[in-house]
């Protein structure tokens, strides 16, 4: 018996979608249009989002639009060298009217966290999100507990010279799906950034999607149709990266798991119903530089992060003629 085709996807839908939520945002984050995507990328395929930068920049205003736009249950962590893993998490704690343990949930129990300066707390404490960002889940005294659904990281990072900051392990750098850098505004934002001070545009920032429609939209990228030679392109990108002399690690295979959810989002959000090689190109920088790690050439020759990536998608060939 035929296996039943499903019906086509209204992707022009789903991109309205998803332009909405970039407009809402754009009236009160201004400028960054090409950051805003990436973020974008991020939260519409479930892929969650690291943003190293320097303070004041403008990333808890993005996290918060975002957010709000969603309409999306929304929490703030500020990450501090005294935080404890059962802060986040959630802890048992004695009821003495009940004589019996119970569960006191933690603060990552929102749909949307904003963990911010992540890199300012203690390895222990940073580890506190692995589960969570993994399988949406925390488990405390052997017990596990489900997350809200859907449910969105964002976190930002202080830049490695900064006094006071630990590195962020790779076992959890891996698990970030996108990583972007805002930087400063032009000339022409700072000016319109000045000429809101003094109020809250956020206050009255309306949602123009529901979590209901989030969760729908994750389920959509996932269903974009990826050719096998695009699978065979990104797999062979992998395999380049575990093999380079200027990588002392390279993409794994959840790495690789990324690379094609952020190109299923990148299709969605140029409204197409298929991953072109183009999107894959659009997309590996963000989801692979935060996560491969340079060897002791690549430092010594000045290479970054995103020269070597840049480098390893150009000598991949690009499979054609694919529609």
């Amino acid at each position: 018996m035929a296996t039943p085709q499903p019906a086509r996807l209204d992707v022009a839908a789903h991109h309205e979608r998803i332009r909405a939520l970039e407009s809402n945002i754009g009236g009160v984050f201004l400028g960054k249009q090409r950051q805003v995507r990436h973020i974008l990328l991020g939260f519409v395929s479930g892929l969650h989002v690291l943003i190293e930068d320097v303070p004041g920049v403008g990333k808890t205003t993005l996290a918060r639009c975002l957010a709000a736009s969603a309409g999306m249950d929304f929490g703030r962590i500020q990450f501090t060298p005294d935080l404890l893993p059962g802060d986040i998490v959630g802890m048992t704690v004695w009821n003495a009217e009940t004589r019996e343990f119970e569960f006191k949930s933690g603060s990552i129990m929102h749909q949307f966290i904003l963990a911010d300066e992540i890199n300012r707390a203690s390895p222990r404490t940073q580890s506190s999100l692995l589960e969570a960002m993994q399988e949406g889940s925390v488990t405390v005294e052997g017990v596990t507990h489900r997350l809200p659904d859907p449910f969105f990281v964002i976190a930002t990072q202080n830049p490695v010279s900064f006094i006071g900051v630990f590195h962020l392990p790779e076992g959890e750098l891996d698990r970030f799906g996108v990583s972007v850098s805002i930087g400063y505004p032009d000339a022409a934002d700072e000016g319109r950034v000045l000429d809101q001070h003094g109020y809250d545009p956020l206050k009255e920032l309306p949602s123009v999607v529901t979590p209901e429609e989030v969760r729908e939209l994750r389920l959509v990228v996932r269903s974009l149709t990826v050719a096998e030679d695009v699978r065979d392109y990104i797999v062979a990108l992998a395999n380049l990266t575990r093999s380079s002399p200027l990588l002392r690690l390279g993409m794994s295979p959840r790495g690789a798991q990324h690379v094609m959810l952020a190109a299923q989002a990148e299709a969605l959000l140029s409204g197409r119903d298929f991953v072109m090689p183009e999107d894959v190109i659009a997309v590996a920088p963000v989801v692979l530089n935060h996560r491969v790690v340079l060897s002791a050439d690549a430092r010594m020759d000045n290479m970054s992060a995103d020269d070597v990536v840049q480098g390893l998608l150009k000598a991949v060939p690009i499979p054609a003629g694919l529609r």
